[in-house]
């Protein structure tokens, strides 16, 4: 019996070495793809989702006047329910507006309201809330301390529904000021119409 025959030689040692070593980095490297496959950036959350698609596709109007711009729109329409939102943006610097809980007519005649009031086939479903901090100023004449937001914009917020398909009016109103300048005139029911269908709410010429 020849026992050299069963041996490998060296040649074929070395052959089945370095194909070991072939087959070794190819496992490394598709390792190597695997894991960089799997680092992927974390997926967007569905409020995150929602909330771009609702920035997208929300209906929007804005006008200006006497000093102030402001922007509407609806968002999270869904069952003929939604949330309309006005920001009223002062043109200048160092312009403030009044709290939502300002009267009517003021305070000794100082100061209007913001307000955001809905009519015809559109109904509030709550009270109309400000994402800002109140303040109060002291105004020469006036006993009473007066309620303001701080100077700049001021978001408002109206929970909204509709009595079915129709037109609808959005009444706004709001009042800028300045400790150093002085006010602009009062804006009172300024109205931005609406067109409720099936499609849900679409803004009219403002």
């Amino acid at each position: 019996m020849n026992v050299n025959a069963s041996l490998p030689t060296p040649r074929t040692a070395s052959l089945r070495h370095s194909r070991k070593a072939r087959v070794a980095a190819a496992l490394l490297s598709l390792a190597a793809l695997t894991a960089c496959g799997e680092q992927q950036q974390p997926a967007k959350s569905a409020a995150a989702d929602t909330a771009e698609d609702t920035a997208d596709t929300a209906p929007t109007t804005r006008f200006s006047e006497n000093g102030v711009t402001v922007t509407l729109s609806v968002s999270d329409w869904q069952a003929s329910k939604g949330t309309l939102t006005a920001v009223f943006t002062p043109e200048e610097k160092g312009f403030h507006l009044y709290s939502t809980d300002l009267p009517p007519t003021g305070i000794e005649g100082v100061g209007r309201p913001t307000t955001v009031d809905v009519t015809g086939i559109l109904k509030a479903d709550g009270k109309l809330t400000a994402a800002a901090g109140v303040r109060t100023i002291s105004v020469p004449g006036v006993d009473a301390p007066v309620p303001v937001y701080p100077d700049g914009p001021v978001t408002a917020t109206l929970p909204i529904h509709a009595d079915g398909n129709g037109d609808a009016t959005v009444l706004l109103g709001y009042a800028s000021c300045s400790t150093e300048q002085g006010c602009t005139i009062p804006v009172a029911d300024r109205p931005v119409h609406l067109r409720i269908t099936d499609d849900g709410p679409t803004f009219g010429a403002s």
